[in-house]
Formats: C-alpha cells, structure tokens, sequence
C-alpha cells in the first residue's frame, strides 16, 4: 500500500448529491398525480399519443387554462409537472411533422413549463432526467424493477416501441447503480492512498458497466427500428441545430426572442460523464463541447456531482504510480468495460437510425412509399442526426476512441 498525505477534506459522499443508494440517478416512487388544480394538464398529457394521431392536440392546448406552479410544493410534484408539460409541448411542436412546424409556444403552455422549469434547473424541453429517471412506476409495488412490471407514466406516439425506448433506458441506469454506489469508495481511496480498496471499488464498476451493456440488448427485444426511425425520432427532437426549426422557438410570454434547445439524448445522462471524469477520459474540443453542454440538461445536483469529481485527483495517475497488478487490471477492466457499451451503443445507432435511413432514401428513390411506409415519412433533416443535434455516427465514434485513449499504456493494443 502505498503511502500518502492524510487528506482533511470530509470523505466524498453521494448524499448531497440527490443520488439514490438503491436507484442512482433515477427518481425515488415518481408521483403518478398532481393536485387537483392541475387536472387540465394531466387530462392532456395522459392522452397525448392519441391527441397527435386524432390531430387535436394543438387545438386542446390553444384552449387549455393558463395555471400558476404556486401549488406545486414538494420536488416530486415539479418533476411530473415537467414530464407533463415536456411531453405536450412535444406533442405540439411536432403533431404535424417536419412540415408543419410551429413557430410559436402558446403563453398558456410556455408559461408555466418555463417557471417549472427554472425551480428545477432544468431546460424547457423534455430531457432523458424527464422522460426516463422520472416517467415510471411499478405495476406491483412489491415486484421486482424488470420491463414486465413496469410501465412508464405518461407517453409519446409509438405505441410498445416507446415504452420500451424508455424503461430499458431505466434498466439500463438501474444496472449502473453498483458502479455509482463505488465511486465515492475509489476516490476516497484514492485520496488515502489504499491500493486494495480502490482496486475492490473498480472491480464492482466493472461488472456494473457489464451490466448496463447488458441490459441496453434489450432495445433489441422491446424496439422497433421502423417505428423508433419512423415515428418516435422526431418527438424526442429539440430546436437547436435542427434544420426543421433553424430559428429556435418563441416560448410565449417568456421572451420575444426564440430560444434553442437541444432534443432528448442519451448524453444526457450523467452516467457516462461521472465515468468519464473518474477514469480520465479526455475529449476533444468538438465532442467535448457537446458532451459539457448535455450537462446543462440535467439535474444541477447530478451536474454538480459530476463536477466534483473531475476536481478530485487522477485515478489514473494514481493507478500508474502503484506497483499493483490487481490496481492496473482492474481499472484496464473498467475501461475495457466502457469501451465496450460504447461500441455497442455504435451497434444500437446503427440498427436504429443509420440502417432505417439508407432504407428511408432507397424507397423514396424508388417512389415506393408502402412496403417501408413508416420509415419513408420519417423527417429527412434528421437522417444522419441523434435526437440531441449531433451528428451522431461520427460523434460516438469519436468518443469511443477517445476512450480508448484512456487504457493504460502497457496493456493496450
């Protein structure tokens, strides 16, 4: 064991954090109501899938009561009043397609969902800590957190395929929350210079990142791509770097200027940043700008977490100055392991954009609009973007590689 400067600082701890020791990032029983007050917005928002398809969701909006947030009053009550709102304003923006887009939020919807949004943190679009951290409940209170006793709490068009998208993106956090539970362990290992408590913590991260790969398989089962490429894609994407809406949006007696901002994204998530930050992961300026504007989409604690440990010395540094096999190994594991779900998360993309789009641009080619009819109505702006507004092959390649960057010299290819 090697020998170090005893450190004053309290030990790093998730509590502060509003991290969850049995769930992580997600949010603790999402509530499933609103106070009475707000029954207009749930009215609509639990309908909002079949508004979209019967065309009436614009005009239900334009005539729904302007209410005041004064009433929500415990975090849990914000958090659904943001869902809610996240997914009619969804649901508005994007009734019509690409082709019919609208220039305007109504005050009566931008409004509250602003003032929801500042008490939170969060950014008045509908974000992954909305549709997945808190967009769930168990059929079974007392059953177990798996796809066939869950459902999610309020949806978008796409049916099963929808459902699906979101809660194996919960299953997924879930299967991280080992690898969460230990970060504090490896770093304030790291800070005390005790080689053996840091290699335990890495091992347990590595098979927890194994975990979530696995688990992430399961789009295969409960997605398809023609109704993820076809319908869910555009309702899941933003009015920032979308050629469908270059000038953003005006959100109604807000501001008279529109605003930017970026769809739903898997780099929304702080799982991947916390990771990131503790293995030294370093990106380069284009990804990393993307990568540090995601976190403005999420939680300001978990964004703040993720902030403090990139504060937090070099792990890696500390593994390469220990004479320890198992310390080399285990974090040579973790990086592996995250090197890993990136790639396979490339696999994911392809089957679900990349594929669906070269089959989109043959039918439309060919002017044959029935055996592929739902993947040819798919918006043609966003064929070679994710739904955050990268240019999405490129970006996770890139970010792959960088972290393979990442793996200790002596062992790496």
């Amino acid at each position: 064991m090697a020998s170090a400067e005893p450190d004053s600082k309290p030990a790093f701890s998730l509590e502060s954090y509003h991290v969850s020791e049995e769930l992580g990032f997600i949010l603790p029983d999402p509530l499933e109501e609103l106070p009475p007050y707000y029954k207009p917005w749930m009215d609509i928002a639990l309908r909002v899938p079949e508004l979209v398809h019967s065309h009436e969701l614009r005009l239900l909006i334009n005539k729904m009561p302007q209410l005041s947030n004064q009433f929500l009053l415990k975090h849990r009550e914000l958090r659904l009043a943001h869902l809610a709102l996240s997914v009619m304003t969804m649901g508005y923006m994007w009734q019509e397609g690409e082709n019919n887009t609208v220039e305007t939020l109504p005050h009566n919807l931008a409004v509250p969902y602003w003032e929801v949004s500042q008490r939170l943190g969060l950014p008045p679009i509908l974000t992954h800590a909305d549709a997945v951290l808190a967009n769930w409940k168990k059929k079974d209170p007392a059953g177990p957190f798996d796809m066939e006793n869950l459902e999610v709490l309020v949806s978008l068009p796409g049916g099963d395929s929808t459902r699906g998208f979101f809660l194996v993106t919960l299953l997924v956090e879930l299967a991280a929350v080992p690898a969460l539970r230990n970060i504090p362990t490896v770093i304030n290992g790291v800070r005390c210079g005790d080689t053996e408590t840091v290699a335990t913590g890495l091992e347990v991260i590595s098979q927890s990142i194994q975990d979530m790969t696995d688990k992430l398989k399961l789009m295969q089962v409960y997605v398809e791509p023609a109704v993820f490429y076809g319908i869910m894609r555009i309702y899941l994407s933003g009015w920032k770097d979308n050629p469908c809406m270059p000038k953003g949006l005006v959100y109604e007696g807000v501001q008279a200027e529109p605003m930017e901002y970026s769809g739903g994204s898997a780099a929304q998530s702080s799982l991947l940043h916390s990771f990131d930050e503790l293995f030294g992961v370093k990106h380069e300026a284009k990804s990393g700008a993307f990568l540090t504007r995601m976190r403005n989409y999420m939680p300001p604690a978990h964004k703040l977490l993720i902030a403090d440990i990139s504060l937090e010395p070099s792990l890696k540094s500390f593994v390469q100055q220990q004479d320890s096999q198992r310390l080399s190994q285990a974090f040579q594991h973790c990086v592996t392991k995250l090197l890993a779900l990136r790639s396979y998360h490339i696999n994911v993309v392809s089957r679900f954009i990349t594929v669906p789009a070269a089959r989109a641009r043959q039918l439309r080619n060919q002017s044959r609009e029935l055996e592929g009819e739902m993947i040819s109505r798919a918006p043609r702006a966003l064929e070679e973007q994710g739904t955050g507004g990268s240019s999405i092959m490129s970006f996770l390649k890139t970010v792959r590689d960088q972290t393979k960057d990442t793996l200790l010299h002596e062992t790496s290819e």
